[in-house]
């Protein structure tokens, strides 16, 4: 134990988060092994943002679960573009366009599947082909049964890529599969995005999200379960969105009151 060191009194507490609390210290200051610590932390997150997609591992990893694959490119030519316009990350270029309006097959489809980089590629490569696996264990066994898209992997993505994509693949909704922006305790947190009726110019007030997804956040079995679920009522209500609220789990109550809602009192 350091002397200099004053230790915070929720220290205990870091035990259950990763979050940077209690963290203590040293005079005015942080104790130097928690400022190194953050500067390291720091350092992953923008490794992160930068770092390539590994496409091809991704690819062999989903179609290893019995799921084709196609290749995409957003308008961003390069990592600089793609952070610095956002516009372009939302859009295929015109190559990419094209071979995903051939591969149409006229069949209407109920999903699609789209993978994208996004602000973490390293979220994809560990989390998309695990978080796959536990998602379609679930939809194995509805009836009707889903009319999947081949996945399609796409590279310097944003969230509203889905929506040029589904529509280009015919599918009545896209799932987007996407590395989310790196936290200093969460470099790879992968995020779902479920929007019914694909089109360029969908809002984010039409879709569904899950975030978090990660073995220290939301796990592959929670999410999947989650997803199955609002992939199920999307299909049956025709809707995503605002309007879908996830009924997935009951509200967790709070020990000692009698409403399931904390934010409602008894008069």
């Amino acid at each position: 134990m350091n002397p200099d060191v004053i230790a915070n009194p929720w220290e205990h507490l870091r035990r259950h988060t990763p979050a940077r609390i209690a963290l203590g210290r040293s005079g005015v200051s942080l104790p130097t092994h928690q400022q190194l610590a953050f500067q390291l932390a720091h350092a992953q997150a923008r490794d992160a943002v930068h770092r390539p997609f590994d496409m091809r591992a991704t690819a062999e990893a989903i179609e290893a679960l019995g799921v084709p694959t196609l290749r995409a490119h957003s308008a961003a030519m390069d990592r600089a573009s793609y952070l610095q316009r956002p516009d372009q990350g939302r859009r295929l270029d015109d190559a990419s366009a094209q071979a995903l309006a051939s591969a149409c097959t006229g069949e209407a489809l109920d999903l699609c599947i789209a993978v994208a980089d996004g602000l973490s590629a390293l979220a994809i490569e560990r989390h998309a082909a695990p978080f796959l696996a536990a998602l379609l264990a679930h939809l194995q066994a509805d009836a009707p049964a889903w009319r999947l898209t081949p996945a399609v992997l796409v590279e310097q993505a944003r969230v509203a890529i889905g929506d040029e994509i589904g529509a280009l693949l015919g599918a009545r909704m896209v799932l987007v599969l996407i590395g989310e922006r790196p936290g200093l305790s969460s470099p790879d947190s992968l995020g779902l995005y479920l929007t019914w009726a694909p089109r360029a110019g969908r809002s984010d007030a039409e879709r569904n999200c899950i975030s978090n997804v990660r073995p220290e956040g939301q796990d592959y079995p929670e999410a999947a379960a989650r997803a199955a679920w609002l992939l199920r009522a999307a299909r049956e209500r025709a809707l995503t969105g605002v309007m879908l609220k996830d009924e997935s789990a009951p509200m967790p109550r709070i020990e000692g009151s009698a409403a399931a809602d904390f934010t409602l009192t008894q008069g």
